[in-house]
């Protein structure tokens, strides 16, 4: 910028500022205002032309007495005027002048293009500079409209200096935030990426926040940004403090650059090129060692920088969720923040650790640091951060810990801040059910809930403790034992008094043998509470009566009694009026036989998803996805990083309809078929990822149940009538479109597991949960909308490339049109294999986002392999069977280079991803990997045997695969060759 001679300073600017300073009220300086704009009014009008100078000084006093909070209502012409000047410093005062006062709906917007335009033209870079800043300032659509064409040509000219492209780049940012249509980057798009290898760097610098926001709409246009964006990183990150001292801040060579980088890094998927994510795997180690050496600078700018880089480099490893040693490496780095002096740098570490908790490579080393967090929740000042400590307590519960964590969590509970003790309770209830082995601790850890903090204890965990007591035999004389002792406390909550009502009335029986929980004690106790509480538990507490009468006919009269009151017979309230008189009449008339009828037992609650961790997810809002997912995140296939729970050799894991992908999800629909009590696990069919391995009072559903929710239902039942199902035939009717570029890759991803994410980019995420089991599946697609605008006219369908449609049958049930902004819907898919098939179905995603439509078309996972059955073999079967597949056209083989390192653990886990049993001690080479299922499919049944031949030497496998027909054993060989 030229500098500004001494001549050039407002004798007359200086005065006035001077004058208003000293005024010594608000009326002096209202006068002495009203005196000057007079002034500059009679000087715009005189007959006398101004000079620069004059049009200067007045335009900058107009400036002065606007930002002072008095409206202007003239003077914009000459500020407009002052545009034409060769000046710089007359320029300048325009230039800011229009950019302050002028609405971008004025009727001088094409005088000041013209002057804009001039400038834009005039290769003087100052001049330029000065221009693009106004662009960026007013910022108009008409604006936009003008220049967007110019703008990219000016940032890509060979011949712009250093400043002009910086500006540029900034300007376009600011019109691509306000317009995104106006800004035409397609034939740019290449020659933008390569700023990147700038010399200047403040010139990459903005190129970097432009293309960050530029690559979230359209990311597969500046993919190739991430290899210079690696480059430009590593010389950063290796480079000494004196390399860039231009851009070195305390010791920290260009800390928001590199800030920026990494978070356009995020912006996709780790690098494919092996050499390109070395050298990015060696920039991140590079910075988790810097962060161990000793601060070269006391001063707090210097680890501020510091931190920002070593932050943001952890959130870049987070996202990749690839790299088992730097996942921990960056949770051991946080570990020693959670001790540090500096309350930010605390919060930012549990925040973080949060994160890494969901990740099956780093949730252990997470777990190391327990002690730490429950000691921040104890003694952390902030209330912040002891938020922050819970929630990463609750993200690093498993089965190892849940009941350390949930004592201390309820301990805390008694002192916790008001705002966040729902929170907790929520947290607590969803742990207790999530990981009860014990059902008398989940009933235990309940009613302690209520006593402590009853008034948090929403409608959703006592509903919730009611349907699982229910349905377990086991723990229903130990839940009225329970209850029954916690309503002996003088002061009890009334939902206490809600649960033991409903406990007792159902299952007073099982205690009454006890003279201390006698029948009469038992109602008495119930109706001492019956005065204190609320209209809606006095109803509660009528139907326990009229269910002790079915119970104990003893109490009979008491009880008739209570209802002869006038109390209750005329009672204000109609529903209570209106029970009393129902249930004293029934009693009366009714037979011993019609009364037990009427008053039998509750059955099972239908499974269904349980409500309090839907409710938590509303409570923390749209963007809490990350740290309430119930599900870790699976690099491989069958991982279950909660413990307890062994992989299931099967190609197929019961999904967890809690297990929300993004946070946001609606309930499922409810199963027609009611839960199975005894052997049945409510827990496991709501909360597991897997359905065999857990322990003996978690069992799986049976086999049969499973298989029976899966049948379409019958016209008639509830079910059928409140599902919308859409036939598979309707969803062929629109053409759908070519596959994506990524679908084969994307698809690939499914081919070994069930569960995660199939799609993402800045407007949309799309999640999968699947089972399968014979030749049956269900798949459950989550839809989430990542924006705050809502899309229009969404419709997902599935149709049937080829011969497809006679192969597989897809019935989907039918979604809501409009998905609000950072909402998400699901849509549930009933699949059933006709015949063997060799391409999926494809999904085609329809919607109108900001009045633009958006379509896209993914291949849906389910391959031939999804309906695998595992069969276990000896020896001798094995051989004996590979023998009879010895015709050439039944077997498939493949000799491949191995695109992954070679890791016994990830291969078995692979193997049984993929559907098959691991045969043992078959192989007479125990390096090899031998493995034998059954396709299912309804026409037939075709036997498969496996043998994976690994070379660590040559990197390479052998992979054979012999069946009983010609097109699987080839299919099934290409698909797992993907794999390794």
């Amino acid at each position: 910028m030229p500098a500004v001679s001494k001549g050039d300073g407002m004798r007359g600017l200086a005065v006035f500022i001077s004058d208003i300073r000293n005024c010594k009220s608000k009326e002096a300086e209202v006068k002495r205002i009203n005196k000057e704009l007079a002034n500059i009014r009679s000087k715009f009008k005189g007959d006398k032309a101004l000079d620069g100078y004059s049009k200067k000084k007045y335009v900058c006093k107009l400036l002065f007495i606007f930002l002072l909070g008095h409206d202007i209502d003239f003077g914009h012409m000459e500020a407009v005027n002052l545009l034409s000047s060769n000046k710089y410093t007359e320029k300048q005062i325009g230039y800011l002048f229009i950019s302050v006062l002028v609405n971008s709906t004025s009727e001088l917007i094409r005088l000041i293009n013209n002057g804009v335009k001039n400038d834009l033209t005039s290769r003087n870079p100052t001049f330029m500079c000065l221009a693009l800043h106004c662009i960026a300032n007013v910022g108009s659509r008409e604006m936009g409209e003008a220049f967007a064409a110019d703008i990219p040509r000016i940032l890509v000219a060979g011949d712009s200096m250093d400043s002009v492209k910086q500006s540029a780049a900034l300007c376009l940012l600011r019109l691509y935030k306000a317009s995104p249509d106006l800004v035409p980057m397609g034939e740019w798009t290449a020659r933008v990426v390569h700023l990147l290898n700038d010399q200047h760097m403040g010139v990459v610098t903005a190129a970097v926040s432009l293309i960050t926001c530029l690559c979230k709409k359209n990311p597969d246009d500046f993919k190739t940004c991430v290899s210079l964006a690696v480059s430009r990183l590593s010389r950063i990150v290796s480079s000494a403090s004196t390399d860039l001292q231009d851009y070195t801040y305390y010791f920290v060579p260009a800390p928001w650059l590199s800030v920026k980088l990494l978070r356009l890094l995020q912006c996709y998927a780790p690098p494919e090129d092996a050499a390109v994510k070395g050298r990015l795997v060696e920039c991140l180690e590079t910075v988790l060692n810097k962060a161990q050496e000793p601060p070269k600078s006391k001063k707090v700018q210097h680890s501020n920088a510091k931190n920002a880089v070593l932050f943001e480099t952890i959130s870049l490893i987070i996202h990749y969720d690839s790299e088992p040693n730097l996942l921990v490496r960056a949770c051991n780095q946080l570990g020693q923040f959670l001790q540090h002096r500096e309350t930010n740098l605390r919060y930012l570490a549990l925040e973080s650790m949060c994160t890494l908790a969901s990740s099956e490579f780093s949730h252990e080393a997470v777990k190391t640091h327990i002690d730490t967090v429950i000691n921040a929740l104890k003694t952390e000042r902030d209330v912040s951060v002891r938020q922050r400590a819970a929630d990463l307590l609750y993200a690093m519960c498993d089965r190892s810990n849940a009941k350390q964590i949930v004592s201390e969590m309820l301990r805390y509970l008694e002192t916790a801040d008001y705002a966040i003790r729902e929170e907790i309770v929520l947290k607590v209830a969803i742990l207790a059910e999530k990981y009860a082995v014990d059902y008398s601790w989940y009933v235990d850890t309940i009613l302690n809930l209520i006593r402590i903090a009853g008034d948090y204890v929403s409608e959703e965990v006592w509903y919730r403790v009611l349907q699982i007591v229910t349905n377990r035999d086991d723990v229903q004389g130990y839940a009225a034992k329970t209850v029954f002792e916690a309503l002996q406390a003088p002061a009890c909550h009334e939902n206490m008094v809600k649960v033991g009502g409903y406990i007792l009335g159902e299952f007073g029986n099982l205690i009454a043998g006890d003279p201390r929980s006698s029948p009469p004690v038992q109602f008495s106790l119930l109706h001492s509470k019956f005065h204190l509480c609320s209209v809606a538990t006095r109803a509660l507490l009528l139907s326990t009566y009229i269910k002790f009468i079915n119970l104990f006919p003893e109490t009979k009269a008491t009880i008739q009694a209570v209802l002869r009151a006038g109390s209750q017979l005329r009672n204000a309230d109609v529903e209570l009026q209106q029970r009393a008189v129902e249930y004293l009449t029934l009693s009366s008339i009714a037979s011993t036989d019609v009364l037990a009828t009427v008053l039998e037992e509750m059955p099972p609650f239908p499974e269904r998803e349980s409500s309090i961790l839907a409710k938590l997810k509303r409570k923390k809002g749209p963007g809490a996805a990350g740290t309430l997912d119930d599900g870790r995140r699976e690099p491989g296939p069958g991982g279950d990083v909660n413990g307890g729970m062994e992989p299931a050799p099967s190609s197929g894991s019961t999904p967890s309809p809690s297990a929300d992908l993004l946070g946001l999800r609606a309930a499922p629909a409810p199963t027609a078929t009611p839960a199975p009590t005894g052997a049945g696990s409510l827990l496991v069919d709501v909360f597991s990822d897997s359905p065999t391995g857990g322990p003996p009072s978690l069992g799986p559903t049976p086999e049969e149940a499973f298989l029976s929710e899966l049948e379409p239902p019958a016209p008639e039942s509830p079910m059928a009538l409140s599902a919308d199902q859409a036939p598979a035939a309707d969803t062929a009717a629109e053409d759908p479109g070519v596959p994506i570029p990524e679908a084969d890759e994307l698809l690939n991803k499914f081919v070994c597991k069930n569960n995660g994410v199939l799609f993402e980019n800045a407007l949309l995420q799309i999640g999968v949960k699947s089972e399968f089991r014979q030749n049956l599946g269900r798949m459950y697609l989550f839809y989430g909308n990542k924006t705050s605008v809502q899309f229009q006219n969404f419709c997902p369908t599935v149709s049937h490339p080829g011969d497809l449609q006679t192969q597989l049958v897809v019935q989907t049930k039918r979604v809501p049109g409009q998905v609000d902004g950072g909402a998400q819907v699901q849509q549930v898919l009933n699949i059933e294999c006709l015949r063997d098939f060799l391409t999926p179905p494809l999904l085609t995603v329809r919607f109108r986002y900001g009045g633009a439509a958006q379509a896209l078309t993914l291949k849906l996972p389910v391959t031939i392999n999804k309906f695998f059955q595992p069969t276990e073999m000896a020896a001798q079967d094995f051989f004996q069977r590979w023998k009879q597949l010895s015709l050439p056209q039944q077997e498939a083989q493949k000799i491949f280079q191995a695109n992954h390192p070679m890791d016994s653990e990830v291969t078995k886990a692979k193997l049984l991803g993929f559907g098959s049993a691991l045969l043992d001690n078959v192989d007479p080479n125990p390096e090899n990997y031998v493995g034998a299922g059954i396709v299912q499919t309804k026409a037939l049944q075709v036997g498969c045997l496996l043998r994976l031949e690994p070379n660590a030497q040559a990197q390479m496998y052998r992979l054979t695969l012999r069946t009983s027909k010609e097109s699987v054993s080839r299919h099934l060989c290409e698909l797992l060759a993907e794999q390794f």
